[in-house]
């Protein structure tokens, strides 16, 4: 009986076996890689650097390569860079034909290669879990009533807690199909999946724009927040929100114009609050865009990357008490959640999202991290069912089979 694994051929490959095939390989030689699908199109990306890079405390974005950017929460931290020594890009199935000299290089790499084993092998990113976990967290609720009681103190206007949930990987978890489900259940979120060697490894699904620049010529970023749970057949015209939901959201909205007013920036448009279909979820939206050419702020991603992160709707407002409390109660270090990530310089266009839902995998198990923004009329419990339902967005898709046979 002959045992020789199939001849791996790119015409009759589809993108799943290409896919699985060259991450198992990037994973066997400890490349970092990032895969990723923005919101509203079909096109999954793939990165491989043959070596990470690691970036000063201020990147200016658009000076960096074609490449992929991910910063943990900590803004003092490193932010790693992956810049894209090979680059590939799926749609309807396939690999698309090379469109640019890194392309067409990195197709020429793929057609001579040959993959030393068959079958699926990931490894997992090493990583100490200890390294996240110092001490134990307080009970959810507590930690609510005690961010209330410091916003009735004065402390701050709002502060976003967060929780984690530990899950078991299923042992047939496969990364591919798992970034593949959120894929299609998330049509209007970036997907992405990135894993790094002595870093970690991420996968997410995440709704919030951080910071857009289209074509070095138009800036975007989003204020988002509120949440719902989502039912098919809604009509969003008819959506009631809560006075805290609408009083969170404007809090977001007024972070970012405190940030274009301390550049001096006068010049933006504003659209919103409008409800927004964020996977099974449903938040208020405001959309801000920034003509960079009209205003002669040719670097303003970078400078308002800066300003922004840790934003409002992941950290709270004031920024340093709430940010204070976080690292004060919180009890664990958030690492890569309410970090920011996304490809930069690809196509002229920048892409940066704020890490929210998201899950970080080891061997055996995966740490899910979800957040709910606290005001003076936050009710606990309801903020903890709120964590749950930010959970759901990836345990429903990811963890689904497992789920159904329980």
């Amino acid at each position: 009986m002959d045992t020789t694994p199939p001849v791996f051929t790119l015409k009759r490959s589809s993108d799943t076996e290409i896919l699985t095939t060259i991450l198992n390989e990037a994973s066997v030689n400890e490349f970092p890689f990032a895969l990723w699908r923005l919101p509203n199109t079909t096109v999954k990306n793939l990165i491989i650097s043959n070596q990470y890079q690691k970036l000063t405390e201020k990147p200016v974005i658009e000076e960096l390569n074609t490449g992929f950017i991910f910063a943990p929460f900590d803004k003092k931290k490193e932010k790693i860079f992956l810049p894209a020594d090979y680059f590939f890009r799926f749609e309807n199935g396939q690999l698309k034909p090379p469109s640019t000299p890194l392309e067409i290089s990195s197709n020429t790499w793929l057609e001579n290669f040959k993959p030393a084993k068959d079958g699926i092998n990931y490894k997992i990113a090493s990583y100490n879990k200890q390294l996240s976990f110092q001490s134990v967290p307080l009970d959810y609720i507590e930690l609510v009533r005690s961010g209330i009681a410091e916003i009735q103190n004065g402390s701050f206007e709002k502060v976003v807690p967060s929780r984690t949930k530990h899950v078991p990987l299923p042992d047939d978890f496969d990364i591919v199909k798992a970034f593949e489900k959120l894929c299609s259940a998330y049509p209007h979120a970036l997907v992405s999946f990135v894993n790094i060697p002595s870093v970690g490894t991420w996968l997410g699904a995440t709704p919030e724009v951080l910071v857009s620049v289209e074509d070095k010529t138009i800036f975007r970023t989003v204020a988002l927040a509120g949440t719902q749970r989502y039912k098919e057949g809604m009509n969003l015209k008819s959506i009631a929100w809560t006075q805290k939901d609408i009083e969170e959201q404007a809090l977001v909205e007024l972070y970012i114009i405190s940030c274009f007013k301390k550049i001096r920036l006068r010049e933006y448009e504003e659209h919103g609050p409008k409800t927004s279909i964020a996977g099974n979820l449903i938040h208020l939206k405001s959309d801000f865009m920034v003509d960079m050419k009209a205003t002669n702020f040719p670097q303003l991603g970078s400078i308002m990357l800066d300003l922004l992160h840790p934003t409002s709707a992941v950290c709270g407002m004031p920024l340093q008490p709430a940010t204070d409390f976080i690292k004060q109660r919180e009890g664990y270090d958030r690492s890569f959640y309410a970090g920011y990530l996304g490809p930069v310089n690809i196509d002229s266009n920048i892409n940066i999202f704020v890490n929210l839902r998201c899950m970080q995998i080891f061997k055996t198990d995966a740490i899910l991290y979800a957040g709910a923004g606290v005001t003076i009329d936050s009710i606990p419990e309801l903020e903890l069912e709120e964590t749950e339902m930010k959970f759901n967005t990836l345990l429903n898709v990811v963890f689904q089979d497992a789920i159904s046979s329980h």
